[in-house]
């Protein structure tokens, strides 16, 4: 059997070629090979950089908007622009650049129409930084002070009922890392430390689901310190307040375990 050479003329070779061309188009098509639409101004810029980010295209807009507030720093709407570069950076997950870009807005820029939705995009970025509830919560923190700030200063802000919603998750997230160094210290005995954080998620963080978990946790404290008398009126008060939830099932077994004894 003879190997054909590519310059070797076969039947096929303008059908081979084409199919090679197809190849190619729908290669460049898929893999980065687009091309960003015609821009003639500035304003041209800045709306196709909007009209992107709609679309999701975030790395395009990004390049367009960076490209429009380092030639357009004068201009009326370069807050608009640094703020939808946040956006950008926010869609990302680059949480780092969102902050620069947010807090530049809130710095440069205080009157613009863009600095209520950018003080609560700041605290999306800084929750974003956050870490799992046996981690640092210093980001976490940062969040929630970030949300709350930004509710205190623009009340009937549209995003006003999204921010409510994440500072009980960020309160939580704070509340059950409490819960468990309260937990950590009564597993390793130390009653007193485990007392301190289980009374500091009821007084600051009551408002959380933590808080039946911490009731359990002061109850559990007294019973090993020997206050069976304490321990097992306040299991019975667990057991009523939460008789829909589990924690009332734990609290009753414990309570029967005290009792026996």
């Amino acid at each position: 059997m003879r190997l054909l050479c590519w310059d070797e003329p076969t039947p096929g070779r303008p059908f081979v070629r084409a199919a090679l061309a197809a190849v190619a188009v729908a290669w460049l098509s898929g893999c980065g090979g687009h091309v960003l639409p015609e821009i003639h101004s500035d304003a041209d810029r800045l709306s196709t950089a909007r009209r992107l980010r709609d679309q999701g295209s975030y790395l395009d807009a990004t390049e367009l908007l960076k490209t429009y507030i380092s030639s357009s720093s004068g201009t009326a709407q370069v807050d608009e622009a640094v703020y939808l570069l946040g956006d950008c950076y926010l869609r990302q997950k680059e949480w780092a650049l969102a902050v620069n870009e947010f807090e530049r807005l809130g710095r440069d820029y205080p009157e613009s129409d863009s600095s209520a939705a950018a003080a609560f995009r700041l605290a999306e970025a800084y929750f974003g930084q956050s870490r799992r509830e046996d981690f640092d919560q210093g980001y976490t923190h940062r969040a929630l002070e970030q949300f709350q700030s930004y509710l205190r200063g623009h009340p009937g802000h549209w995003l006003n009922a999204q921010a409510e919603r994440r500072v009980m998750e960020v309160r939580t997230r704070l509340a059950r890392k409490l819960l468990g160094t309260g937990g950590l210290y009564l597993k390793l005995g130390f009653w007193e430390p485990a007392r301190v954080y289980y009374r500091q998620v009821v007084e600051e963080y009551g408002d959380t689901a933590s808080r039946t978990e911490a009731d359990l946790g002061l109850a559990l404290v007294d019973a090993r310190e020997g206050k069976r008398a304490e321990a097992i009126a306040q299991l019975r008060e667990i057991e009523t307040r939460y008789a829909h939830l589990p924690v009332a099932r734990r609290a009753a077994r414990e309570r029967q375990r005290l009792e026996r004894k």
